[in-house]
């Protein structure tokens, strides 16, 4: 038979699971913005470490197409 302390444990655990499950993550596809206001956004090791300089922003340019014959 299960000790209240084991039935406890394994209901926290199953609890924290089903809320983890249940909240991660954006629904759809991921996908990388390229609107100009995204260009202004830090990154993540710009976050992580403010001091770092910064890059100037690159200009935005069309997807490259392949070259014809």
């Amino acid at each position: 038979m299960l000790k209240a302390r084991q039935i406890l444990v394994r209901t926290i655990a199953l609890s924290v699971s089903a809320a983890a499950l249940a909240g991660c993550g954006q629904r759809g596809p991921l996908y990388l913005p390229t609107d100009p206001a995204a260009a202004q956004r830090a990154t993540l090791p710009e976050t992580l470490n403010p001091a770092t300089p910064r890059p100037p922003a690159a200009p935005a340019s069309s997807p490259a197409s392949s070259p014809t014959p």
